[in-house]
């Protein structure tokens, strides 16, 4: 059972989620930065969603923290490299509120081309001025889309319902995509120059911030109006504010702003620009599917498997092949980490198969994450593994191997001159381990397995299994490692640890050469 703290609020139906998973659910909202500190002392997982700032100090003041979910998509609230230091996963949500942004953003692009708010703010302070909000059509004029993403995908499709001429700038996309969607690809200046309206779907990164701006704005025609549901900061304000108010460009609709909660803004005193407290994700529907999806998402991380929507582990999720062989590789980890102590400077980590020719990163980081986690010392995750591996002295090599030998697929790892060796069984997906320091072999990977070296002489199997049965310990399984050379070697497994006093019993005996419990 694990900790979790629900720092803001979020759809019942996660924290629900969440409790049936058998975690312990603490919701402490608005909290002080002070009264945040104690709080994480003993916690395992944090929700936030964008008041809640996770810095340095916090994840530092979190010894046991495994994840920070944040209930939405930007992450301008926490110090993501502080938590991959730490490796501490950090969680989005990053399809929860995709439609709910579109959505806004088409509002605010059809307030502005009507001047839905000015008029209705006006007729209810109890002036009827038809004529002074004269709008535009929005059919036949032309939206520049900058960052055709999954929500600027959206925008493309709503507005070419509207017959509207589509523009883009987004150096990501492939040209097959944009003409799927009747897209033009054009620089951001060209795009400035044709553009009537222009919508923003980045994320705010140090290349974006203040992207609109004076130099930009003035290549615009008078025409264009700016909306803004993306991130603040991407627009600079004060000079879209001069821009607008000289008559450079016709108008803007913004929903964020740089610095978030705020009352003041040079644009707020323009009749021409409407503005909204950052509604974008405001839809009963997207707090829903935020947190749902994030307690789906931290759930996977307290459990130790990979994440999908982890925005600081460099793996993507694996294929329906390579899936099955993720647990595997972690088992391995763990096994070769007991098998050979102290840990070699080189591992090589090999796929062979038909697992060969998949990516193969998620796997190779599995690899990792069970071997230096089971030598313990700090907390190895998906998010830190390679980097522990490196400060340890352990470099990891990775080597793909097409053609197979006895099994369809195989994940070999090897160094100090050791080797382990698994598989996935076809059908059941039960984990094999089928080779251990060149001996072929054949068992379930489970939890308690003897291996001992040995002379190739009679008695010796006799000895170890008596030595077994005397202790109490029953043998749920037992396989005899074939190889054309060196000693013999006999894998069994117990139905209980066989403690290092037994271990010691076992090796006393003349022709056993080690044992030893992976």
């Amino acid at each position: 059972m694990a900790h979790v703290l629900v720092a803001e609020k979020i759809a019942e139906a996660g924290l629900q989620l969440l409790r049936d998973a058998g975690h312990d659910v603490e919701v402490r909202l608005k909290l002080a930065p002070d009264e945040l500190l104690e709080a994480v002392a003993e916690t395992n997982a944090i929700i936030i969603r964008s008041s809640t700032r996770i810095t340095n100090e916090v994840v530092n003041a979190a010894p046991n923290l495994v994840a920070v979910g944040r209930a939405g998509v930007g992450l301008d609230n926490v110090d993501v490299p502080a938590a991959t230091a730490r490796g501490v996963m950090v969680i989005n949500a990053p399809q929860s509120n995709v439609l709910s942004a579109a959505e806004h953003t088409m509002a605010l692009l059809l307030a502005q081309a009507r001047n839905v708010p000015q008029a209705h703010a006006a007729l209810k302070e109890g002036r009827w001025e038809r004529s002074k909000w004269t709008g535009v059509e929005v059919a036949d004029k032309v939206l520049g889309i900058v960052g055709l993403g999954r929500i600027g995908t959206l925008v493309a499709e709503r507005a070419r319902a509207f017959g509207m001429e589509l523009l883009a700038f987004d150096p990501f996309v492939p040209e097959e995509k944009a003409r799927a969607l009747n897209v033009q690809i054009v620089g951001l200046d060209e795009l400035v120059v044709r553009s009537d309206f222009m919508t923003l779907h980045l994320a705010k990164t140090p290349e974006t911030i203040g992207l609109v701006n004076a130099d930009l704005l003035a290549k615009a025609k008078p025409t264009l109006r700016v909306i803004n549901v993306a991130r603040g900061g991407i627009i600079n304000e004060a000079d879209l504010a001069a821009a607008v108010a000289n008559g450079t460009i016709a108008g803007a609709s913004i929903d964020v702003f740089a610095s978030e909660p705020t009352t003041e803004s040079p644009l707020f005193d323009l009749e021409s620009v409407v503005v909204t407290p950052h509604l974008g994700a405001s839809t009963a529907e997207a707090q829903d599917k935020a947190g749902v999806t994030i307690a789906e998402q931290l759930e996977l991380a307290l459990a130790g498997d990979f994440v999908p929507f982890a925005v600081n582990v460099s793996a993507t999720p694996a294929n329906d092949t390579m899936r099955p062989f993720i647990p595997l590789c972690e088992e391995l980890g763990a096994r070769f980490a007991a098998l050979v102590k102290p840990l070699p400077q080189h591992v090589e980590v090999e796929f062979i198969g038909e697992i060969a020719q998949f990516d193969n990163q998620l796997a190779s980081l599995s690899v990792v994450k069970g071997l230096l986690g089971a030598v313990g010392g700090d907390p190895v995750s998906y998010v830190n593994a390679f980097d522990v591996a490196k400060e340890r002295g352990v470099s990891i090599r990775t080597i793909s191997t097409p053609q197979a030998q006895d099994h369809v697929n195989v994940v070999a790892i090897a160094g100090g001159g050791h080797n382990v060796n698994g598989t996935v069984t076809s059908g059941s997906g039960s984990l094999r381990l089928v080779g251990i320091d060149g001996h072929s072999l054949d068992l379930p990977l489970a939890e308690n397995t003897l291996v001992v070296r040995n002379s190739d002489r009679p008695g010796m199997i006799g000895h170890v299994t008596a030595t077994l049965g005397e202790a109490g310990i029953n043998i749920d399984d037992m396989a005899v490692g074939q190889s054309d050379a060196g000693p013999a070697l006999m894998a069994i497994i117990t139905d209980q640890p066989v403690l290092p006093d037994l271990i010691h019993s076992i090796t006393e005996a003349d022709g056993i050469e080690s044992a030893a419990c992976l």
